[in-house]
Parts: structure tokens; sequence; C-alpha cells
């Protein structure tokens, strides 16, 4: 039997998909989370085979969740099917990423895959990532425009990145620059569109 974890914030989608996935005869739902922050416990708790993050999450998103849990098998299910989003969860060690639009018997067969050690990805996701390319922001001009994004003004941005407000502008500019944007709105929408922020 394959014990499953599920973590997603919306309760509705985490029930359908507990039932799907308890009609499968070797698969078993052993835990089901609503919060990024809940996950470790969980695990901790249940010790599933394999855990189903979603990437969006409140108190962490699941990109980040994953990366802490590099000794657990991962298969991510989105809504939100980014390039970049499928390159970070591959670098946190994630095996398998799969779009929400996926149907119940794939996410099984998905689920099966990664708890045998092999890779689950959907293959539209695989080839859009491969065509976008990697990210050309750097870590810190990431940093930078996700607080950004969050509406934090250059003086918060300094001070929660213990950085100058110059330094910032700098990031900032930079951010703008290399993603072709014409200003710090545009560059936060491109970023978020490939799922580099």
């Amino acid at each position: 039997m394959i014990r499953v974890l599920l973590a997603d914030d919306e309760h509705l989608i985490r029930a359908a998909l507990a039932t799907l996935l308890s009609l499968e005869p070797d698969i078993e739902v052993v835990a089901q989370v609503a919060r990024g922050k809940e996950v470790a416990a969980a695990v901790a708790e249940h010790r599933p085979d394999v855990v189903v993050l979603d990437i969006e999450m409140p108190d962490m998103d699941g990109l980040t969740v994953a990366e802490g849990l590099r000794d657990q098998v991962v298969l991510i299910l989105t809504s939100f099917g980014r390039p970049g989003y499928l390159r970070r969860a591959l670098a946190a060690g994630v095996r398998g990423f799969l779009p929400k639009d996926s149907s119940a018997e794939e996410l099984a067969t998905a689920i099966r895959k990664v708890h045998d050690g092999g890779r689950y990805l959907d293959p539209d996701l695989a080839a859009s990532a491969m065509m976008a390319g990697d990210s050309p922001l750097t870590a810190r001009e990431r940093d930078v425009l996700s607080l950004a994004a969050k509406g934090a003004a250059v003086p918060e941005i300094a001070a929660s990145l213990h950085l100058s407000e110059g330094t910032v502008r700098n990031y900032l500019s930079s951010a703008i620059n290399k993603l072709g944007a014409t200003n710090r709105i545009t560059a936060i929408r491109t970023a978020q569109e490939m799922g580099w922020i």
C-alpha cells in the first residue's frame, strides 16, 4: 500500500482527491493538510511514502515546502504550470509535476511511478520549461522582485533584505532590464508568468 499525504489549501479539491485516490486498491491517503507549514509535522506523524503538494498555499508555498522535504518522495499537483515552477521543483528534488486538470488515473499512475523511484512530468509542461530556458534573474533580484510583488516599497525591501535603498533600486533596475520590461509592474508580471518568482 502506498501511503500518501495531500497538502492543498482548497478543501473541496483536497477532499475530492482523497476520495478519488481511495478508490485505488494500492493507494491510501493517510493525512491531509491545508497549509504549507503543516506539512513537516504531518510527514513526521504519518510517515507517508509520497507527499502530494499544491504550490499556492498559505504560510509557505509548495516549492519552499519541497525544498525542506529532500528525504521524501514529493509530487507537485498545481493549477500553476509555469516553466520556472517546474525547474524550481526539479532543483528541490521533486519527483513528479502535474497540472490539476490531470485525470485521477494519471495522478494515481504518477504516484505509483514516483513511489517506485521514477519521475513523472507532464510532457507539455516539460516542453514549455525547456523552451523557456533558465531564469535570467539572480537570487537577489528574485528576492527583491518577490517582495515588490507583495507590495513592499523600496525602504521596506531594503530593511527586510538588509540592503541599502540604492542597492534595492539597482536590483530592481537590473531585473527590469533583464526581463525586457518597461517598469517594475511589468517585470513582476513577466517573472510571475514564467514562475521565476
